[in-house]
C-alpha cells in the first residue's frame, strides 16, 4: 500500500476512519465504510476486541446500548457484532413504524368521531 498511496492520502484516510460514525447510514453501510477505511489503521485494530469496540463507538444512538451489552459476551467477534447491530436496528425501526402507524390510525379514528 505504501507504494500506491502518498503518506498524506493514507493520513487523510486514517483521520476519516477515526471520525467515522454511523449517522444516518444503515448499519450495513456503516460497516462497509468501516471495513474500507480500517485498512489504513491496522495498528489501531490489533485485536478483535479493539475492532468490536471501535465499531461500537461509531454506532447510532438507536443501537449503541444494546450493542454495548452484547459486546460483554466473551465470544462476540466483529461479524457477530455487525449482525447483532443490524438486527437491533431493523427491530427498532420496525417497532417505530408500527407505533407511528398505530398513532396515525388512532388520530384518524378520533377525527372521524
Amino acid at each position: 500500500m505504501d507504494h500506491f498511496l502518498a503518506a498524506e492520502t493514507r493520513a487523510a484516510l486514517a483521520a476519516e476512519f477515526e471520525c467515522l460514525k454511523q449517522g444516518s447510514k444503515s448499519v450495513w453501510e456503516y460497516h462497509m465504510e468501516f471495513v474500507r477505511l480500517s485498512k489504513y489503521v491496522i495498528l489501531m485494530l490489533t485485536t478483535m476486541e479493539a475492532r468490536v469496540r471501535r465499531f461500537m463507538q461509531g454506532l447510532s444512538p438507536l443501537v449503541i446500548n444494546e450493542a454495548a451489552t452484547a459486546a460483554l459476551n466473551s465470544d462476540m467477534n466483529y461479524g457477530k457484532m455487525v449482525s447483532f447491530a443490524q438486527a437491533t436496528q431493523n427491530h427498532k425501526l420496525k417497532n417505530r413504524m408500527e407505533r407511528e402507524g398505530n398513532s396515525k390510525a388512532r388520530s384518524a379514528d378520533n377525527f372521524g368521531e
